[in-house]
């Protein structure tokens, strides 16, 4: 496995999370910054390990406790790479989430064009 290949099919994965109280997924919502993947060493050799860097809409969001479980159980479709022990998952408010952040597709399900 790749470290271009682990982010890409992680990115893909993203896509498939959907935001709980806006029904469009976490990716076109503009709620992921960044996915980092690496391999590290481990007593039993190589592994893949990723950084999801992401925020939520507001930083009072009472449903940010489950973007943990929804985004970990979506990555569990990789193959070699196991989301509960080889993801770290940080949430942000720097930059602040702006609907600008959203796709078109996105802005315009949410009538922001």
């Amino acid at each position: 496995m790749t470290t271009e290949y682990l982010e890409q099919h992680i990115w893909e994965a993203l896509k498939k999370v959907m935001d709980p109280e806006l029904h469009i997924d976490i990716v076109s919502l503009g709620l992921i910054y960044e996915v980092t993947a690496a391999m590290i060493q481990t007593p039993s050799g190589e592994s893949p390990f990723a950084h999801i860097l992401l925020t939520l809409t507001t930083p009072g969001c009472p449903l940010a406790g489950m973007f943990d479980t929804l985004i970990k159980d979506a990555l569990t479709s990789i193959p070699e790479f196991n989301p509960h022990q080889q993801l770290e998952i940080e949430i942000t408010f720097d930059p602040p989430w702006v609907p600008d952040m959203m796709n078109e597709e996105a802005r315009a399900e949410l009538g922001f064009d």
